[in-house]
Parts: C-alpha cells; structure tokens; sequence
C-alpha cells in the first residue's frame, strides 16, 4: 500500500488528520484549514467565490445570490491539485456554505482533475457523527485502532466536562447576527452537556432561522453570539445588528450582563477534536463558579470587555486559475 498524500477540503479535517498523527501526509488544505498552525505553510487549493468582508447581511445576500442560482461560493485550483497528487481527498456532505461540498469534489475529479484518488466524505450532524467522522477518516488512512483510540479519548474528556446542575440556565446560541440564526446541530447536545438549557435549534438537525421575536419571548438569560466564520474581533465588530434593535436592553440577559462572544470559527462550528474545548467554553460561560475562566480570550470573552482595534479584513482577489464549480440551492449551514 502506497503512503497516503492526504488533502483534506475542509478545516474540522485537517484538525482531524493532525489529531491522528498523520499531519505529515497532509499535501494542501482549503482556504480555511487554519489548524494547527503549521498547516498554513500547505499549498491552498480553494478560495471563497465572494467577499467576505462585507457585514453578516451582505455575506448572507451574496450566499443565497449564489446557491439560488446553482453556483458554489468556492472555487477549487484544479491546477495545483492535480500537481499535488493525493490519495485521498477529504470533504464533507453536511454543509455547502461551510465547505466545499462532495459534490463539487465528485464533478472536479473526474472532469478536471483526471486523478485517481479516494475521496472520504464528512457528515457531522451531531456528536456521534463526529466521531464516526474520526473513525471513517483513520480507516481510509490505515490507522483505524489510532481513530478508536482519539474518539475515546476524546469522549473521556468530555465525560469529565459534563454537568448535572439543579438549575440550567436557558441559553440562546447565535450562529449568525442579521439575519439571525442559532446554532443547531452538535451545539444543542455541547449546551446541555455543560449545564445549560438550549432554547433554539435541534440537535442533530440544521442551524434554523429565527426572528427577533422569539428571541424576545424566550428571554434567555445567556446570550452567545458564535458566528460561522468570524473570530473574536469580528464578532464584536458585528454585534451592532444586536445591539442597535431597540427591544436589546430589555433582554433579561443584557440587563445581567450575560452576553458573551465567541470564536465560533475556530471552536463551536468546527466539527472535530476541538469540539471538546467548545464544550469547556460553554461551561465556563454557563457555570463561572465552578469553572475558571483559561480560554478566555482565546475562545470566548464578555461582551462588556474592550477588545482592543478592529483589524479591517481584506477583500480576495480571485485569480482565472481558479475552476468554478457547481452545488445545489440550499442555503441551510
């Protein structure tokens, strides 16, 4: 068997292909595998198809523009990997916002590329499919007791995390600020996990839309803004759409002071190992006196803080080497 030349299309992978040992079979990565650090000296074989600079509304208008009309909002350098040559190309089918889709992958390879690669599909809903995810990622790569391995003990952690408290604070996820959605998926299971009562979003299910509303009528007494895609300075920069609605200062967890962001980018939306470190946030944010506050600033601050300059962020500039691909019209995350 021939030593695998892994590509992984989607950052939770990289994570994954690390956390396995095989970080050094790693050939590329996506635009957005950004973890660990040393990844970002691979060649980058994807791009974004539209700015992402603008503010939460325009990037959701310009997303929806593109699926309606059958269009990926990635665009692949068919070039660079067929010059990279791997064994096995790692994407996922739960998310065509989130990554580049396999569908995409499918088409790519066999009309653009003329490779003769493996291709492993993602599909993380909740956290069981995570750890399939690990499992399905170890086996094609040979290391399939080192995958059992990593899911148990990352599930031990998690174990240790896990709360039982006699009252749960209701909590309400942000996944994006205008329009507004909330986190589905795994995040509902990570809120309960640590102690918290999710009011919006179903396990295991897409992140769905709500309205201001609801949000109102539920009055959560957490607030967690943990936008897809943005850091920790971006989400404050965002947080206006919240906090310019004249119905914010009469939420009972305004009034407390019970608003916190988070790097929802590199933790709660990534679907792999870090998802342990995503649920140590929610406890501390949920359970401050049992937890101490150690990923302060790195996943998570209060909304109240300072958090120094906002960095502008950099339209793309795409170049013509770069194939346009085609997914569906869903534009649920």
């Amino acid at each position: 068997m021939r030593e695998p030349r892994i590509l992984p299309l989607i950052s939770s992978a990289t994570e994954i292909v690390h956390a396995l040992g095989l970080g050094a079979l790693q050939v590329g990565r996506s635009h957005e595998c950004d973890y660990p650090p040393g990844v970002l000296a691979l060649p980058v074989c994807t791009r974004p198809a539209i700015p992402v600079s603008g503010s939460s509304a325009e990037i959701d208008k310009l997303v929806k523009e593109r699926l309606r009309s059958a269009l990926s909002i990635y665009e692949v350098d068919a070039a660079l990997i067929r010059d990279l040559r791997p064994t096995h190309i790692i994407t996922q089918t739960q998310c065509e916002v989130c990554a580049v889709s396999l569908t995409d992958v499918q088409n790519a390879l066999r009309e653009e590329w003329a490779l003769d690669a493996q291709i492993v599909s993602c599909e993380p809903y909740a956290l069981a499919d995570v750890w399939k995810d690990i499992q399905r990622i170890a086996t094609a790569c040979g290391q399939g007791k080192t995958g059992n391995r990593l899911v148990a003990g990352l599930q031990k952690r998690m174990t240790a995390l896990q709360l039982t408290p006699r009252a749960r604070p209701t909590v309400a996820a942000i996944e994006w600020l205008e329009p507004l959605m909330t986190g589905g998926n795994w995040v509902p299971e990570l809120i309960e996990m640590a102690g918290g009562r999710s009011l919006f979003g179903t396990a295991g299910q897409h992140s769905p839309w709500m309205t201001w509303e609801q949000l109102v009528a539920a009055d959560p007494d957490v607030i967690v803004a943990l936008p897809c895609g943005f850091d920790l300075r971006r989400t404050r920069e965002e947080m206006h759409w919240l906090t310019d609605r004249a119905e914010w200062p009469q939420l009972k967890a305004v009034g407390n002071d019970r608003v916190f962001i988070c790097d929802g980018n590199q933790f709660m939306n990534r679907p792999g190992p870090r998802l342990v470190e995503s649920l140590e946030i929610f406890a501390q944010l949920l359970h401050p006196d049992r937890f101490e506050p150690t990923l302060r600033g790195v996943g998570w601050d209060d909304f109240r803080d300072s958090f120094g300059d906002l960095a502008a962020v950099k339209t793309p500039v795409l170049d013509e080497n770069f194939v346009r691909v085609r997914t569906g019209d869903d534009h649920s995350r």
